[in-house]
């Protein structure tokens, strides 16, 4: 499948309240002060068998909460989404839910967040994502998921943007993704100059803490080489 390639003046942008195309806004906003910052998240649609990924889903809304940031998301009730975005709305924060139409019904939109964009498709979709998102943080979850973090590691590697893009590695979940990388290396398909740029942490207590270094200081130099893994 064809990849879509993010805007050339995204590098770094802030999200903005204009909505092109044809997404309309069927949640209104509900009042809560614009944040500063927002991180979009991937994850499943579904629970995971280890009850890790659902705690740790918890875990980071509210930690997101916490540090007043606001949450971008595909939308829907279920699985690990719909357990982050409750926990972020739980602790009294900010969620924005971007859902293609098709998925409306199948994921069961989260009606409740502050506000929820339906989209034509799915290019639309990431498209939006990626401009209202200052970050990306992927927790457990399947080929959707997969598919969305390779796409923003592939835009870094590209040169197409330079937010910060987080792996949380719940209980080593994504150790077959970097057994796959470190092949890919060897094998001279990721080559000087084409690095992989992203952070690898173990736990969604650390996530708030490295994008807040972030936010101040640059990807680069956000964190503490001893929980930061470049692949």
């Amino acid at each position: 499948m064809q990849k879509q390639q993010p805007p050339a003046r995204s590098k770094r942008a802030h999200p903005t309240a204009a909505i092109a195309g044809p997404a309309a806004t069927t949640a209104a906003p509900t009042g809560k002060p614009a944040t500063r910052h927002n991180v979009c998240v991937f994850c499943g649609s579904g629970p995971g068998r280890n009850p890790a990924y659902a705690a740790a889903a918890r875990t980071f809304g509210t930690a997101l909460a916490t540090a007043g940031i606001g949450l971008v998301y595909g939308g829907g009730s279920l699985g690990l989404m719909g357990e982050t975005a409750r926990a972020v709305l739980d602790a009294g924060g900010r969620v924005t839910g971007i859902i293609p139409e098709f998925l409306s019904e199948k994921e069961r939109m989260l009606k409740e967040v502050d506000e929820l964009i339906v989209t034509a498709d799915m290019h639309e979709r990431k498209r939006l994502m990626f401009e209202r998102s200052d970050a990306f943080v992927a927790l457990p979850g399947g080929i959707g998921t997969l598919e969305e973090l390779i796409e923003q590691m592939t835009w870094a590697q590209l040169g197409r943007h330079d937010k910060p893009v987080v792996i949380v590695n719940v209980e080593n979940f994504w150790a077959p993704l970097k057994a796959l990388l470190d092949h890919m290396r060897l094998e001279a398909f990721i080559r000087p100059g084409l690095e992989v740029r992203v952070s690898v942490l173990d736990t969604a207590e650390e996530v708030t803490p490295f994008l807040n270094r972030a936010f101040k200081s640059g990807p680069a130099k956000a964190g503490d080489e001893a929980v930061i893994e470049k692949l």
